[in-house]
């Protein structure tokens, strides 16, 4: 018996999590698939926005700032690399211009600092590689970037760290309203609590529906990326265009480890699995940029990928406690911001927790900083070699690419919430995130996995069970001399 069961292990729900564990209560955190930030988290745009983009009076705009205000903080407590690029909002013309004018004065009342107005002259001193043809810009100095996997792994841990209970592989299929409580059915499981948080992402309409009459939508709408080789150190800031009603338009940004993206574009669609790539959505988002800069290269591409946003038919957050379902907390439609609005949701959700529970007392064993991340690339010539002579796993070079260690993937591994397939360790640790793309360090890495995990290699999934890679050994004996016997058969007839 729980007193909170948290559905959905995205940036939402393991920031949810986390910050109940500052708490005297007893937490599960379950997720469907077989790791934690394997939804909408692991395929975004990794901003965190400044806040002047929502509108005043909703929820997005509510948590917003505030939200991009604790990053700095929160990602030196989890160890979790965060920089504070700044970001422009770009206009062509002196149309776009009233644009700029009309969300920085939006940004003033969300509460954004830091914003400037500034002609196309400044810009190019920000970033030199933007089109010529722009006017002006909004810059906003507190924008910035982070990985949103790593951020919502490190969650998970330090959440696990502080005595949440961690449930993969277990998808929700019924919700039982008892006497005070909720039974979660799951295929081989039964979990109860007292409250339940619904942060089930694309599927959160559907668990409301189970104790609740229909009160919002969930409304997939797919966006598409290309990512390129850090060899195309392109822009500086985060580089958006004018908005539309669609989003926040296609963008070019660095990314936290160096490389530089474009996309998204925003395709509603129906499948809420479906995050394959077109053709059509490469080909606009490719359209798009070229307005922002000249001088992308195609070659220098690396990979392209597609996620998928959970928006709602509220156009905004969804949270706050079921009108007809007691103890049944919605936090739902988190999409851009809900990245940086996360920390922020989360205190706001514990502070409807306190009021459902009557106060809640503290964890008096609460630690707020997980263990530190040897990341051996950054470390000094002689600090490796103090590190190797204690570990020569440290010494390994498993990923060429990214210069990733056997020793750092073995630590992933271990760690509280740890990796436990092939996405997994890429997600904490990024072999397979570089030039070849896996190509080379790939195989090598199953076989880390297989050993520390003790299984089988032919167990080890790329991210779900159902992912596997290796099926036998394409030289198999009893195969060959099945063969052998076959065609000397064939050659007496």
């Amino acid at each position: 018996m729980y007193d909170i069961a948290v559905i959905g292990a995205g940036i939402a729900g393991c920031s949810i999590a986390r910050e109940l564990s500052r708490y005297n209560v007893r937490i599960i955190l379950i997720e469907k698939n077989s790791d934690v930030a394997d939804g909408t988290t692991k395929a975004n745009s990794a901003i965190v926005h400044a806040g002047y983009d929502t509108k005043p009076g909703t929820l997005k705009a509510r948590f917003n700032a505030p939200g991009a205000q604790m990053y700095e903080r929160l990602c030196s407590e989890l160890d979790v690399p965060y920089k504070k690029t700044g970001s422009l909002v770009l206009a062509f013309s002196l149309d776009e211009m009233k644009t700029i004018q009309k969300l920085y004065d939006q940004g003033i009342s969300n509460g954004v600092s830091d914003m400037e107005i500034i002609g196309k002259d400044k810009v190019l001193e920000i970033d030199s590689n933007l089109s010529d043809e722009l006017v002006g810009a909004l810059y906003a100095r507190n924008a910035g970037i982070v990985s949103p996997w790593e951020l919502a792994i490190a969650l998970a841990e330090n959440a696990v760290e502080n005595g949440v209970n961690l449930l993969l592989d277990s998808e929700v299929t019924n919700i039982e309203k008892m006497n005070g409580l909720y039974r979660l059915h799951m295929e081989d499981k039964l979990v109860e609590a007292r409250l339940v948080i619904n942060c089930a992402g694309l599927y959160s309409d559907k668990i409301n529906e189970m104790v609740a009459a229909p009160s919002f939508k969930i409304l997939p709408r797919r966006g598409q990326y290309n990512v390129f080789d850090k060899s195309l150190n392109f822009v500086n800031t985060v580089i958006f265009q004018c908005p539309s009603d669609l989003g926040k338009g296609v963008l070019i940004s660095p990314t936290i480890h160096g490389n530089t993206f474009i996309g998204p574009d925003a395709e509603d669609i129906q499948d809420r699995e479906s995050v394959q790539t077109t053709m059509e959505g490469i080909s606009y988002i490719w359209e798009a940029s070229a307005r922002s800069a000249k001088g992308l290269k195609p070659n220098a591409v690396i990979t392209a990928f597609a996620g998928i946003r959970a928006r709602s038919s509220t156009d905004d957050f969804v949270i706050g406690e079921s009108k007809e379902a007691k103890g049944f907390i919605n936090v739902a439609g988190i999409e851009s911001p809900g990245l940086t609005a996360a920390p922020a949701i989360a205190i706001h959700v514990a502070d409807i927790v306190k009021e459902l529970m009557g106060g809640l007392g503290a964890n008096a064993d609460f630690n707020p900083a997980r263990r530190k991340v040897l990341r051996f690339i950054e470390l000094s010539e002689e600090d490796k070699n103090i590190l190797i002579k204690q570990d020569p796993r440290y010494g390994r070079i498993i990923c060429r690419c990214e210069s990733i260690t056997e020793g750092e993937i073995v630590d992933a591994i271990h760690r509280k919430a740890g990796a436990r397939s092939l996405d997994g360790v890429k997600k904490r640790v990024r072999p397979g995130s570089g030039r070849c793309q896996g190509g080379f360090c790939g195989p090598k890495v199953m076989e880390i996995l297989a050993r520390e995990l003790g299984i089988d290699i032919k167990d080890v999934v790329k991210n779900s069970r159902k992912s596997y890679i290796l099926t036998g050994e394409t030289k198999d004996k009893s195969l060959y001399e099945d063969v052998h016997d076959f065609a000397a058969a064939s050659k007496k007839i």
